[in-house]
């Protein structure tokens, strides 16, 4: 399946090293005024070449609007982005042929479809994510234009890094985008770009944590049987293809709580609906699975020998996975803010 939502759908396609990669959004409505500049301000926090945190592909990832957008206003047609691929080293690729990648999806995908793009990963690949963030460029707009909901996601632990907590007074949201792992706590931040330079330095890769807080929600969002906001949240945040673990509000630590101070809290979701108040979602990473260490491989054939990866790719990956993320719970919210019953919810409260 390639398309996410069902009132406000995204459909991407593309691979990592095809001609373009994009995005097909139907269910937008009408009306909404957004700019090639606000859609391309989206996907530059995401390219890659931004830092040394990042791959040392250098991609501009320049979007070309084709439909659905007339005079700076969408027309309610769907609407159509390309970004081109530009900076492709297919031939890093040609070995993998033969060669199952540790920690890709190359063998499931060979073994399920027979057949796979190998020049990193085909559709496999992370940068399959831009045309995600396409979707949350517009998603975002929405969200903006009728509750000012805005979603505030920073690299809270990195390396082992562990920053202070979103709510925390020393936690600072213009501090972001000043630094190269985008972390909210510029001290941790420091530490952070240490200790992933270090990792690089030793051919390593390291993993870390997402945290985001969704602050001026429309309430009742959501469905409460089997459409729980949250669970459908997790479901956009799951299919990236890093991620590890979901959690909201208290998340793991319930378990350790008693129902009197449970009862208590307020985590913006009660009964698989949006209450209005703040949600708070932890993401767990993994470490980037490219490494260029010597490692051991599989072929189709079951032989198994040592591997050297090539190619170019990211120590990390938590910096350039938050816009990405913001984008799926963009989505998410939009898709339920379309509901008819939603709608009506909003329009007569």
């Amino acid at each position: 399946m390639n398309t996410f939502g069902k009132n406000f759908r995204v459909t991407t396609f593309g691979e990592s090293h095809g001609v373009a990669l994009g995005a097909v959004i139907d269910g937008c409505p009408a009306g909404l005024e957004i700019s090639v500049e606000e859609i391309q301000a989206e996907l530059n926090r995401r390219k890659p070449g931004q830092s040394a945190m990042a791959t040392p592909r250098v991609e501009k990832d320049q979007v070309e609007v084709l439909s659905g957008v007339f005079e700076g206003k969408t027309i309610g047609t769907p609407i159509a982005c390309i970004v081109r691929n530009q900076n492709q080293a297919s031939k890093d690729y040609d070995f993998l042929k033969e060669t199952f990648r540790p920690g890709h999806a190359d063998e499931g995908w060979f073994y399920k479809y027979e057949h796979r793009d190998h020049r990193g990963g085909g559709r496999s690949s992370g940068r399959e994510t831009l045309a995600r963030v396409i979707g949350g460029a517009f998603a975002k707009k929405i969200l903006k234009n009728t509750n000012d909901t805005k979603i505030i996601a920073h690299v809270s632990a990195l390396a082992g890094v562990k920053s202070c907590d979103i709510l925390h007074e020393n936690f600072d949201v213009s501090e972001i985008e000043k630094n190269p792992v985008r972390c909210g706590d510029k001290i941790a931040a420091e530490k952070m770009i240490e200790a992933v330079m270090k990792a690089k330095k030793n051919s390593e890769s390291v993993g870390g944590e997402i945290t985001i807080c969704i602050k001026n929600c429309a309430k009742y969002l959501g469905s409460p049987v089997f459409g729980k906001i949250e669970g459908e949240i997790a479901r956009g945040i799951m299919s990236c293809g890093a991620v590890r673990s979901f959690e909201y509000g208290i998340g793991t630590d319930a378990k350790n709580q008693v129902g009197s101070v449970q009862n208590t809290r307020k985590e913006g979701i009660s009964g698989g609906l949006t209450t209005g108040d703040d949600i708070i979602i932890k993401v767990s990473v993994k470490p980037t699975p490219s490494i260029s260490q010597k490692q051991t491989a599989k072929t189709p054939n079951g032989e198994i020998s040592d591997f050297v990866i090539g190619g170019r790719h990211d120590p990390t990956i938590p910096p350039r996975l938050v816009p990405v993320l913001e984008s799926m719970i963009a989505m998410t919210l939009v898709d339920f803010l379309l509901e008819p019953a939603d709608r009506m919810n909003q329009i007569f409260r």
